[in-house]
C-alpha cells in the first residue's frame, strides 16, 4: 500500500507531466474538464471505473491523471502551483497537505458540506477529521484505511505457549517466552526507519493520550518534555533492551520481504505494521498467510491516559480540491461518488476498506470479509486515529524525525537527546 516518501527540497522548475493521462489542461488551463491526479498502482483500476461512471452523466468530464508512485509527490509539489495543477489531488491528509493549505492553494471543502452533509456524514469521523486543517476540511476519503496492527504467526506463538498480547505486560511475558523457544520476538525491518515509528506512535498515544502529539504538531515544543512522553521513551528502551528485536533488525527491511519472511518462516513471532501486510503475507507466502498468519490490536497500557480503543496509522488517502478550479460544481458532484454504493463495493474488491458508514453493509463482499470486518470495527470504534508521525508533520521534517527514532532505538542518542530532535522538527 502507498506511504509517504520524504523527497527532499521541492524542485524549483516545474516538470513535464508526462506521466499523466493527456497531460493537457488543469485548474487553471481551463479545458472544459476537471482533472483528477492519483498515486499511479495497481488501484487506479478502481479510480478509472469512479471516473467513467462520473462522466455517463455529466456534462463536465473528469479525466484521470497518473504519476507513479515513486515520482508523485516529487511531481506533485512541483506542478501544484503551475497551470498544469489538477483540480483534485490524491494526497495522505494531515502533513501533507498543510503546505499547500499554508500557500492559500486549496479549497475549503465547508460549502461544499453545507450544499450536501453527507460529503462528511457519510465518512467514520476519526478518518475524515485527518484532513482537517486549521478547523476547515481539505479533503474527502478515496481508498481504504490502514490502521496498524500487531500481526503473528500462530504456531510460534502456540509452541511459546503464547496468546497474542492484550496488555503491556502479556507483550513482555511474550518476549522471554519466545526468546526462550530461540527465536526473536518481534521482526522489525529497522532499515527502513518508518516500521520502527510505529512503536513510538502507539505508545505515545496510549500512554498520552492522542492530545500530547496534537500539541506537539501545533507547535508547543514542551510536549515532548511531558512526564507522559518520558515514560513512553522509557517503555521503548526497556523493549528494546529485552531483546525484542534482537540484535539485527538495522539490517532488516520490510520493504525487500526481509522482517516478512521472518514471521512467515517461523523465526519471529511478532511484527507491527500497517493493514496492508496481510495482502504482502499473502503475496509473499500464501500458504502462511491463508493458515498461519494471525493479528490483533496494540496492546493496552495499564495507567494510561489514552483510550484503548485508539489506533494509529494511515487514516486513508484523500482527494484535495485546487482553489482555482473552474468547475467546482462537477468537482463536488464527482466528490459524491466517494461513499457511493459502486465505490466501495469496487474498493472492497481489491482488498481496500473503505470508511464509509456504508462499508458495513458489504463486507461480507470483501475479498477477505473476516480481516476486513476486524479492520473496520476497530476504526468504527476508535475515538481517535493518529495519522503515521511522518505523515502528520510537514515532509521537510520526515528525515530529521527518522534519523531521531533510529538514534534512539539503537542507544545513540538518550531520552533528552531524543526530545530535543523532536522539539527541533518543523511543524509548518
Amino acid at each position: 500500500m502507498p506511504r509517504l516518501i520524504a523527497t527532499g527540497a521541492t524542485l524549483a522548475l516545474a516538470l513535464s507531466l508526462s506521466a499523466c493521462g493527456d497531460g493537457n489542461g488543469g485548474a487553471s488551463a481551463d479545458d472544459g474538464k476537471i482533472h483528477i491526479l492519483v498515486y499511479g498502482d495497481a488501484t487506479n483500476k478502481i479510480e478509472k471505473q469512479i471516473v467513467d461512471k462520473f462522466n455517463e452523466t455529466s456534462d463536465v468530464k473528469a479525466v484521470l491523471d497518473t504519476i507513479p508512485g515513486a515520482d508523485y509527490q516529487k511531481k506533485l509539489q512541483t506542478i501544484i502551483s503551475t497551470p498544469q495543477a489538477p483540480d483534485v489531488f490524491f494526497n495522505w491528509g494531515g502533513g501533507s497537505i498543510k503546505p499547500f493549505v499554508k500557500a492559500d492553494l486549496l479549497l475549503p471543502l465547508d460549502d461544499f458540506i453545507k450544499k450536501n452533509p453527507e460529503l462528511e456524514s457519510k465518512f467514520l469521523p476519526s478518518v475524515f477529521n485527518n484532513a482537517v486543517v486549521d478547523g476547515k476540511p481539505y479533503g474527502i476519503p478515496m481508498r481504504g484505511t490502514q490502521p496498524v496492527l500487531l500481526f503473528h504467526n500462530k504456531n510460534v506463538l502456540k509452541k511459546a505457549g503464547v496468546q497474542p498480547p492484550k496488555t503491556w505486560d502479556e507483550l513482555l511475558n511474550a518476549v522471554e517466552a519466545l526468546k526462550d523457544e530461540g527465536v526473536t520476538p518481534i521482526a522489525l525491518g529497522g532499515g527502513d526507519v518508518w516500521p520502527t515509528q510505529m512503536w513510538f506512535q502507539y505508545l505515545f498515544d496510549r500512554i498520552a493520550g492522542p492530545e500530547l502529539f496534537a500539541k506537539a504538531l501545533d507547535g508547543d515544543k514542551s510536549a515532548w518534555e511531558a512526564p507522559e512522553s518520558k515514560k513512553a521513551l522509557k517503555m521503548i528502551r526497556e523493549l528494546v533492551d529485552a531483546g525484542a528485536f534482537g540484535k539485527n533488525y538495522d539490517s532488516v527491511k520490510y520493504t525487500n520481504g526481509g522482517s516478512v519472511a521472518l514471521v512467515a518462516q517461523g523465526k519471529a513471532g511478532f511484527e507491527l505494521m500497517g493493514s496492508w501486510y496481510y495482502s504482502q503475507q499473502l503475496t509473499d507466502h500464501p500458504d502462511f498467510a491463508e493458515k498461519g498468519l494471525g493479528y490483533s490490536a496494540f496492546p493496552t497500557v495499564q495507567g494510561g491516559k489514552g483510550d484503548p480503543k485508539n489506533v494509529a496509522g494511515n487514516t486513508n488517502n484523500y482527494y484535495s480540491v485546487l482553489k482555482k478550479t473552474k468547475h467546482p460544481e462537477a468537482v463536488a458532484k464527482f466528490l459524491e461518488l466517494m461513499y457511493s454504493d459502486e465505490f466501495v463495493k469496487a474498493q472492497l474488491n481489491v482488498g481496500n476498506l473503505t470508511t464509509t458508514t456504508n462499508t458495513d453493509e458489504f463486507i461480507e463482499t470483501s475479498a477477505t470479509p473476516e480481516y476486513s470486518r476486524f479492520q473496520y470495527d476497530l476504526v468504527a470504534d476508535a475515538p481517535s486515529f493518529q495519522l503515521s508521525w511522518d505523515q502528520a508533520y510537514p515532509q521537510s521534517a520526515a528525515s530529521d524525525m527518522h534519523k531521531a527514532i533510529q538514534q534512539f532505538f539503537n542507544g545513540q542518542l538518550d531520552a533528552d537527546g531524543f526530545i530535543k530532535a523532536m522539539q527541533a522538527l518543523p511543524t509548518e
